[in-house]
């Protein structure tokens, strides 16, 4: 018997482009990123440029890189580094300890654990700018609310390193549950399975921290102290209301911006804010090869014995 069924055309291969699929997605997403490069990149090319003249004014000189060595020989300059440096090992230092500890509370399953999140995570809310000034009337020698809890009586806006204590306690009350934030969201993609086990193997809760939560965690932990040394090397907030443009206290940026606002010298404030910019940039780019490492690490594949 002859077939009665339709005879189909031999499906046809799609044209050879001569692209492969990496390379038409490099194509497509070429547009976002040279967007992105100009809005990101013009103000550090802009501020470069000017950071080469001296600008008092209406008045512009051509100078080269005599701001830069102005900022090498700038006791204040170096005075604002350390500071800024302080404040960010103390800072992220003591917000890691503190988000861990949140991190932990908040994954555990409990009655009222919602309302502990949200408690939890308020800090965060509340506009830096306000904090700063809450803080600073707390620390404050007059009504002296932290003394009247401490039981002490310590001039803590006059004395600058009492000062910077009360700049960081403010600053690791405002982010710590940032940090703890981006913690939560590591801990949730661990296996509780790997838990389990290790119960059976008789590992008690330390050791499961130490065996389990820590190495699983490591991508969580990298991003999370990206993020925040990054965010305090340019802190400004904390610092200038604490203190104004006082040399005692200054970080890179609120001396930068006294150059640009109370002491009007543009070409220098731009020196100093990209060599701000520089210091970040590096901190951040180290931070961010070593994250491709643990993730490069997490999912390679593991050469088998024998």
């Amino acid at each position: 018997m002859v077939s009665t069924a339709p005879v189909r055309a031999p499906a046809r291969k799609p044209a050879d482009t001569g692209l492969g699929e990496r390379a038409m997605g490099r194509i497509f997403l070429a547009p976002s990123f040279a967007f992105m490069a100009v809005i990101a990149l013009f103000p550090v090319f802009y501020a470069i440029g000017k950071s080469l003249y001296d600008i008092r004014g209406l008045r512009q000189e051509f100078i080269g890189f005599d701001n830069y060595a102005r900022a090498l020989t700038d006791s204040g300059f170096f005075n604002a580094v350390g500071n800024t440096f302080v404040f960010t090992v103390s800072s992220v230092s003591l917000e890691f300890v503190i988000g861990m500890v949140f991190a932990l509370i908040m994954h555990q399953v409990f009655v009222g654990r919602g309302l502990t999140r949200a408690v939890i995570l308020v800090p965060w809310v509340v506009p830096t700018a306000v904090a700063a000034q809450v803080w600073r009337y707390m620390f404050d020698h007059n009504p002296g609310f932290v003394n009247a809890v401490l039981g002490a009586d310590i001039n803590w806006l006059r004395d600058p390193a009492w000062s910077m204590v009360g700049i960081i306690s403010a600053d690791v009350w405002k982010t710590a549950p940032f940090v703890a934030l981006l913690l939560l969201a590591g801990l949730q993609t661990i296996p509780e399975d790997y838990y389990e086990a290790a119960k059976v193997d008789g590992a008690n809760a330390l050791q499961r921290f130490w065996g389990i939560t820590l190495p699983l965690l490591r991508p969580s932990i990298v991003v999370a102290l990206l993020f925040r040394t990054v965010d305090a090397l340019r802190m400004f907030d904390f610092a200038y209301v604490f203190a104004g443009h006082s040399n005692s206290l200054a970080t890179l940026s609120v001396y930068a911006q006294r150059f640009l606002v109370a002491e009007p010298q543009l070409g220098y404030a731009n020196a100093l804010s990209t060599v701000t910019f520089v210091i970040v940039m590096l901190v951040g780019l180290a931070f961010i090869s070593r994250m491709g490492r643990h993730m490069v690490g997490d999912v390679a594949p593991r050469k088998e014995k024998g």
